[in-house]
């Protein structure tokens, strides 16, 4: 892949006078740069690049003017932008307002909102290049008539779902905000005042939206527009998906990213900042992004005008999380903040030299002679930095996506199919073992919170520079972002994470603290306020401990059960209780323990009860409920039949459950169980493979190699001999199939 990229954008370099042999070694260094992992180009250049769409850019942004013709052109070209793989912003602040009168039809507007809903349908049946969904960004100007509906318009997280909304504020509304004072909507069609809002009522509005589900963000407009390198060719409206990239109507933007990761180096013993190697990636990765507007295929001629006409640029960075820790600085201290204006300054620096050394070498943008350079340097690209939030590109190269600092130690992703991967940060690992903390019980402790804020096997210096998004004041989070603005030519993507436990006030300080330290926009996310999210700390919710207690499954309509794993293993263990015999099975995944079945024997008894505690428990464990607790609780519950049953040492079913779990968990504490998280694990791994000997049917338990049964229960070889309900091995008795596991019978 990363050959054919380097060669498809380096082949740009013969319509500049390149001779064949200067080519090739271009493709090498663009080649080498990307294999390294040093610098990556935006996902759609490396899926597209020599293939037929070659469509190599990832951000777009589309006009939506005031007329049905103009808007149902929008629509088309989005979806023509999202098949080749890229995003799309719009402003919606050009449509007339909900119910004014529409001369031409003598009807009235439906308003910004209802056409959103139609371009979000529209993104919903188009899949980007059979790679990913289509992705939007909806932006109002705070001083549109509808924009109280607008902030409100994800209220119910299943409408607009494609699409990332933001208020777009101006500086009018900040000073009334400031003041306590009212300011004017208006009419886009007349440009007459329309009503007045008190801007304290309105910024409470988006507060409330963000705090229950993150959005609205902001995009500061002003703020956009006062770094616009061409202003005498218009406003800036609207920005890509993610907000990092201002741009014009019908204009597109080619982003890559420096992986700051690979830019440390070990010098007289300690870690520090290669800035010789920094310098020349930063230099080969302007003439790559460069060659790429030349080499991409525009999905409509418009945005090709428009895009040579500026040769906009946005190199960024990713792994910073990850610099900083091997340079042993925390995320949230001056140091780091410091490290980021560094960082970002000498980029830019370096960046901007570049450009203007292919300014010399091929000619300035075209639209130079209406730029803000004109009178100082010659410049190949209108702008040359953006700070992007690298999701895709940052786990090709293993680092820490953009600015961002990690997520948490150990974390859950779940991607476009539903699918969760578990990832553990793979430095923590490596000074886990450097430093002799590392064992397989803090592994799993670790991946069960995602933090290590606490834990007394590690390292006081080791919790400061792993400390993780939720863990960090939010006015860090802002600072870390304000300080790469303050180098960054267009702006930066940059989300504040939230603990589950944040205020209404949290949120409003973020986005106050936000503006005055002149970032451009943000974006908030209190975790677990949506059903569905991404990234989730941990890989289970069974531990306790304040912070470190994972908040995926807490979301806004209650705690939701993680779904029941294809493959379990545990332990089954037969107690007599007043009506005769219980079986009860104990079983697991590599999480932990997930679920209980019982069964009653032939002597009968109170099975539906039974059956009921079961699942009710198993329901528990999947909530993320600690065992502990579900112990506490079903412990010594007492049953009068057992009470007076002669020779039975429980009180009822369910302390008969409890029993059976204790010694599970006890088991597996000390070492003595056959099914450790490592045993388990592997086993659950190999369950396609012959790690386990024969299966016995008729017992449910597995004969080893040596012959010695093992008290397992493994899934059985083969369909017929498996429950269709639960997968585990079924019996047969007089005439009938049974599973001792969960109670599912079929007479033959």
């Amino acid at each position: 892949m990363f050959f054919r990229v380097a060669s498809v954008v380096a082949g740009v370099e013969k319509q500049y006078g390149k001779s064949r042999k200067e080519i090739a070694e271009i493709t090498r260094s663009f080649y080498r740069m990307m294999a390294s992992l040093e610098f990556m180009p935006n996902s759609p250049t490396l899926m597209n690049a020599g293939r037929d769409l070659g469509q190599l850019s990832a951000c777009f942004v589309l006009p939506v003017d005031d007329s049905m013709e103009a808007i149902f052109d929008a629509i088309k070209h989005a979806a023509i932008i999202h098949k080749s793989g890229g995003g799309t912003g719009f402003s919606f602040s050009r449509l007339r307002p909900k119910n004014s009168t529409v001369r031409s039809t003598g009807g009235v507007a439906s308003g910004p909102v209802s056409f959103m809903k139609v371009f979000n349908a529209a993104t919903e049946a188009v899949k980007q290049g059979g790679t990913r969904r289509g992705a939007n960004m909806g932006i109002l100007r705070v001083d549109h008539p509808d924009i109280e509906e607008f902030i409100r318009c994800k209220e119910d997280n299943s409408e607009i779902t494609n699409f990332n909304i933001s208020v777009g504020i101006t500086g009018e509304f900040m000073n009334a905000l400031a003041n306590g004072g009212d300011y004017d909507l208006v009419d886009p069609h007349t440009r007459r005042p329309t009503a007045r809002l008190s801007a304290a009522s309105v910024f409470e509005q988006i507060v409330e939206y963000a705090w229950k589900n993150g959005e609205p963000g902001v995009v500061f407009l002003d703020r956009l527009n006062q770094d616009n390198p061409t202003p005498s060719l218009g406003e800036i409206e609207a920005t890509n998906p993610c907000g990092e990239q201002p741009l014009f109507p019908n204009e597109a933007c080619n982003l890559g990213s420096i992986n700051l990761k690979a830019m440390v180096k070990q010098e007289s013993g300690r870690a520090v900042i290669d800035w010789e190697h920094l310098a020349n990636i930063t230099r080969l990765a302007v003439r790559f992004l460069d060659d790429v507007i030349d080499a991409n295929n525009y999905p409509l001629e418009v945005i090709e005008s428009v895009v040579k006409g500026n040769r906009k640029i946005g190199l960024g960075v990713m792994g910073f999380a990850d610099m900083l820790i091997m340079l042993g600085i925390a995320y949230d201290s001056e140091e780091a903040v410091a490290c980021a204006e560094k960082i970002m300054s000498f980029i830019q620096s370096e960046g901007r030299l570049e450009s203007e050394r292919l300014a010399n070498e091929r000619g300035t943008f075209p639209n130079y002679e209406h730029s803000v350079y004109r009178n100082s340097r010659p410049m190949r690209n209108a702008t040359v930095t953006t700070i992007a939030p690298t999701g895709t590109i940052s786990m090709i190269c293993s680092a820490s996506s953009g600015v961002e600092p990690i997520f948490a130690v150990a974390y859950t992703k779940t991607v476009l199919d539903g699918t969760a991967f578990v990832e553990i940060n793979p430095l923590f690992l490596d000074y886990a073992e450097k430093y002799g903390f590392y064992s397989e019980g803090l592994k799993q402790t670790i991946a069960g919170s995602g933090s290590v804020q606490g834990l007394p096997d590690v390292p006081a210096w080791i919790q400061q520079v792993f400390v993780t998004a939720q863990e960090i004041d939010p006015k860090w989070h802002i600072q870390i972002q304000a300080a790469f603005q303050k180098y960054t030519d267009n702006a930066v993507s940059k989300t504040i994470n939230f603990p589950h436990t944040a205020t209404r006030d949290d949120i409003a300080e973020a986005y106050l603290l936000a503006y005055e330290l002149n970032c451009k926009g943000l974006t908030v996310y209190r975790d677990g306020s949506r059903d569905e999210q991404v990234l989730s700390r941990g890989t289970d919710n069974n531990k306790k401990g304040g912070a470190a207690v994972s908040q995926n499954t807490i979301p806004a309509s209650g705690i939701q059960p993680r779904p029941r794993p294809q493959v379990t293993m545990g332990v089954t263990e037969k107690i007599k209780i007043g009506c005769g015999n219980l079986y009860v099975s104990v079983n697991a995944d590599e999480q932990g323990i997930c679920e209980i079945f019982t069964n009653t024997g032939r002597a009968g008894g109170c099975s539906s009860q039974s059956e009921a505690t079961a699942r009710l428990i198993s329901i528990a464990l999947r909530s993320g409920i600690s065992v502990e607790s579900i112990i506490e609780q079903i412990r010594g519950i007492r049953c009068p039949a057992c009470i007076r049953r002669e020779g039975v040492n429980v009180t009822s079913c369910p302390d008969a459950i409890s029993r059976v779990i204790k010694k599970y968990i006890d088991a597996e504490n000390n070492g003595g169980n056959p099914l450790s998280p490592a045993k388990r694990n592997n086993a659950v791994q190999a369950v396609q493979q012959p790690l386990l000997a024969a299966v016995t049917p008729d017992s449910g338990k597995t004969e080893a190699k040596t012959g010695k049964p093992e008290s397992i229960n493994p899934p059985a070889a083969g369909p017929e001999n498996t429950c269709p309900d639960c997968g585990m091995p079924i019996q047969h008795e007089s005439g009938c199939i049974v599973c001792i596991h969960c109670g599912y019978s079929k007479c033959e």
